[in-house]
Order: C-alpha cells, then structure tokens, then sequence
C-alpha cells in the first residue's frame, strides 16, 4: 500500500510535468522552467526513490536491550503510522514543499490533508486530499485535530499555528526561516565563492527560505567581494528584464515590501549597489528587481532584522572570528550556515560555537538537497525535521513493547513488602 501511494505521487509528477512548469510560471510571471523542474520536480521524485528503497529498512520493528533487571522479558519498538497528517505549504516551492512531507507522511502509513496541491487524479479522497483557500481557510486547517501538522512558511504564521494546533494537542513539524549567514572567513577564494553565491542568492530571484539571507565579510575585503559579485551577476544573469533564466518577484506586495528595505537601509546610510549588468530599465509591472547589495548595513535597518526573501543582500563588516560568531549568535538562530573558506579550526568553532538548522561549506543549498541529511530549523526557524529516514520518523510512532514470559520474577517485588523485597531491590541495585 505504501510503495503504491509513493508511486502514484512519482505519476503524478511526471504525468504533469509541462503543465506544473506552466502553472508555476504563471505564479510568479517569470520562472525559469530549469528552475522548476530542478528545485520542485526532481526533489519530489529523488525523495520518493530513495523512501521506496528504504521503506522495508524504515519501518521494520527494532529489538532493544532489555535491562537485567527485567529479565527474562524483552523488548523491541514497533513503528507505525500516527493517523492523519495535515501539511501546509507556502507558495515559493508550491510543489516541491507540498509534496515531500506528503511523501515521507505516506512513506510512515499516513493519510494525508494538504493545502495546497493537485492530487485528485491519482488518490482517494481518503487517503490524500486537498483543501484550497486563503487566510481564513488555513486558520480553519490548522484548528483540525490531526494527529500530527506540518507547516512551512514566516516564523510570525507559524507561531499562529503552533497556538492553534495546541487547542487540541496536535505536535506540529515547523519548518519556518529566518536570517541565514554567508560567513566569509578572511583567507577565502573569493573568486570562487562569489558564483556560488550569487547561484544560491538568486535562485528564485532570492525567495528561498534556506537563500543566503547576509554576508559577513571581513572589512579589509568587502569591496573585493563587492566587485566578485557583480562580475558572477554579469556571468550568470547577463540581462534581466527579457532573460527567462532570472525569475520575478511573485506579486506586487512583496515587490514593494523590497523596495522599501532597500530604500530604508539607504535612508540610513548604506551604499546601495544594483547588479544590472546591462543597465537596463526594469519596470515595475514586470516585477524583476535587480541583484542588489546593501554595503555598511547597521542593525537598526529593517533589512537586518527582515528575512528578506528576494534578491537583496546585505553585506556586513567584521574584524575578527569572534566578531563574526557574536554576530550571528546576537540574531535568532537561523535556518542555515554557509561558510566559505577558513582552516580545518576555524571551520570546526563556527560549526561548534552556533547553532543552525543546517550548514553548507563553501557553497549555498546544497545541504538540503541530501535525503540523508535531516532538514529543519532550531529555535526561531523551527521546530523538528524531515527527509529521508527522519521524515518517516517525524510521521511515525514508535511504539514501546516489552513482553513478559509466563515465568518471571517480577512476583517477588509484589506485597506485602518485607525481607524478600529489600533483598530483591538490593540485587536489581548491583546488577542495574
């Protein structure tokens, strides 16, 4: 039943493959199909391959010590489904952060509620269904007694969601976002970091919730990574406005809101430097905004304390590795890490000394890219994980079994209490 529900969801990826590329370009107005078949459609299908591979692996019941004191009994756990999962999905991956916890959920035995996807074709409304709607309608979703809530989006919903899934004891999976740092350490390539950033930065035109949110450069070579970044712009995005590789914002509201924090960091005194290498004009009905680069960003500037989710990168100055570390230590903890050159030392303290959802080492993304690596946030950019095993375990309870055989001496802690329990307790005392 499980390998046959992964299945389908695999036919229902390819057999709308054109029509899924279609429909998210039409979202956004521009959205390099490359781009949608990559970071949307191959992630689905790589995640339902890899659970299909392992499910047997997965799900199988696993024998644990049982303590000497309860000898002869034994114990093993049994893993299975919870029940029904509801998963809430944002609108910048709409397929692939729809269907992948559906994925490892149906992996674990689940049925599965969704908002939003297409799936009606290839499943019963009872095992995986879809409910559509706006805001009023996810708040109705997520005050349903599932037995477990998967939500991804703002850190500000997913609060609301939390308290709403509380009323009836629901565990929530969070998968939020949050500020992640590109930490340059000083002795860094920088001409080989720079297309690896700009890569991870403007994927979807910057809306990724695991995109490189702010660089911290050390001062003495801001201006040289500066002028790398704009010579991987001219690279990769050669031209913007009519270039079907360079995605645009998905709609005015989010257009405007950076704009404004572009324009707030430069009332405040940040140079404001736009990658436009063939200083085109970009009006605004097409919503593309170009690569921009706030340098001498200041904490009191919005784009500071704003996940920024577009194709504006703040660039901070540090002196020293503590510096950089307090820095990011002094800021709810992110989603991700990019660090990009150091030693073998330095690599290690920034790994020990902060705490992040996940972390890539001299590129961007790639992290959650692997079905062997858990994926989730810490603290303010969320709450538990999933991929591969860790998703089946996420929708999965194990359940602890010890089963006693008909002769056990268990009997003798029974009461009346006296002698015989004292020297029974004594001996579990040494042999425990």
């Amino acid at each position: 039943m499980r390998r046959d529900r992964l299945a389908r969801v695999a036919a229902l990826i390819d057999e709308n493959e054109s029509e899924i590329v279609a429909v998210v370009a039409a979202d956004f107005g521009v959205r390099p199909a490359q781009e949608t078949r990559l970071a949307e459609l191959f992630m689905v299908s790589a995640g339902i391959r890899h659970a299909r591979r392992n499910l047997s692996r997965w799900r199988r019941a696993r024998r644990v010590p049982t303590p000497a004191y309860l000898w002869p009994g034994r114990s093993r756990i049994v893993r299975q489904p919870l029940g029904v999962v509801g998963v809430i999905s944002p609108w910048n991956y709409p397929v692939q952060l729809a269907l992948l916890p559906a994925v490892a959920a149906l992996a674990a035995g689940n049925r599965v509620l969704l908002k939003p996807s297409v799936v009606k074709d290839h499943f019963a409304p009872e095992e995986f269904a879809v409910v559509t709607g706006g805001a009023e309608v996810g708040e109705a979703f997520a005050r349903l007694p599932f037995d477990h809530l998967f939500f991804t989006g703002s850190t500000a919903v997913g609060r609301k969601i939390a308290l709403a899934a509380a009323d009836n004891l629901t565990p929530v999976t969070l998968e939020l976002g949050g500020k992640s740092p590109a930490l340059v350490h000083a002795g860094a390539d920088i001409d080989a970091l720079a297309p690896r950033l700009i890569a991870g930065k403007l994927l979807n035109a910057g809306q990724t919730c695991i995109a490189p949110d702010y660089v911290l450069a050390p001062a003495s070579r801001v201006d040289a990574i500066c002028d790398a970044l704009a010579r991987a712009v001219a690279t990769l995005y050669p031209t913007l406005e009519a270039s079907p590789d360079y995605a645009s914002i998905v709609n005015d509201r989010h257009y405007a809101r950076l704009v404004a924090l572009i324009d707030d960091a430069s009332r405040k005194g940040a140079r404001v430097v736009r990658l436009n290498p063939g200083n085109e004009l970009l009006p605004e009905r097409t919503r593309k905004l170009a690569p921009t680069l706030l340098v001498g960003v200041r904490d009191d500037m919005a784009a500071m304390h704003e996940e920024i989710f577009g194709p504006v990168l703040p660039i901070e100055s540090y002196a020293t590795l503590d510096e950089a570390i307090a820095k990011i230590n002094a800021r709810p903890r992110p989603l991700a890490l990019y660090a990009f050159g150091g030693d073998a030392q330095a690599r290690e303290r920034v790994l020990r000394e902060t705490v992040t959802g996940g972390v890539t080492v001299d590129d961007t993304l790639w992290h959650f890219c692997s079905e062997e690596l858990p994926f989730g946030g810490v603290g303010a950019s969320g709450i538990g994980a999933y991929h591969g095993e860790r998703g089946f375990r996420t929708f999965t309870h194990e359940k602890a079994v010890f089963v006693q055989p008909r002769v056990a001496l268990t009997w003798l802690l029974y009461p009346p209490y006296g002698r015989r329990f004292e020297a029974m307790l004594r001996i579990l005392k040494r042999i425990a």
